[in-house]
């Protein structure tokens, strides 16, 4: 069970909030990617030329650079989720906030890009579980203001 279950409305109102924190730790998770690529290299450079002088100095750089950009993303992702609600894949920008239908647990999911909250899934479903929320008219009325474009 979450601790805050959220209205459509209420949600909505988080997304010019959230949206650039989600792009912001997006942009740390791709330099975090390309230097943990990089790590990868030298190390395995150092296995195949056994004998050489491993660029000691360059790859201790890397893995301070790595260790900032990793505790910047763990940072904005906790931001995310103090507000209550879940990041799901930081990829893709995808967050979920949990909401309750007829007394159920389910998650009102959206991603990074879109104008507004328009889909839901069961808690176990995932991305890949996603429906419309006009399936359930009444419930989920349309948003009253513009989400962020």
């Amino acid at each position: 069970m979450a601790d805050k279950y959220f209205e459509r409305d209420e949600a909505e109102k988080l997304l010019p909030k959230i949206a650039p924190w989600v792009k912001e730790a997006r942009q740390h998770k791709q330099v975090l990617d390309t230097l943990d690529q990089e790590i990868l290299q030298h190390v395995s450079r150092i296995s195949v030329l056994g004998g050489s002088m491993p660029p000691y100095a360059e790859i201790a750089r890397q893995r301070a650079r790595r260790e900032r950009q990793a505790a910047k993303v763990v940072e904005i992702v906790e931001k995310i989720q103090q507000s209550g609600c879940l990041v799901k894949d930081l990829e893709e920008g995808v967050i979920d906030f949990p909401s309750l239908k007829a007394g159920e647990e389910i998650y009102l999911c959206w991603k990074l890009g879109e104008k507004h909250i328009e889909h839901w899934h069961g808690v176990d479903e995932g991305f890949a579980g996603r429906k419309p929320l006009d399936e359930f008219p009444g419930e989920y009325p349309p948003p009253s203001k513009p989400g962020i474009q």
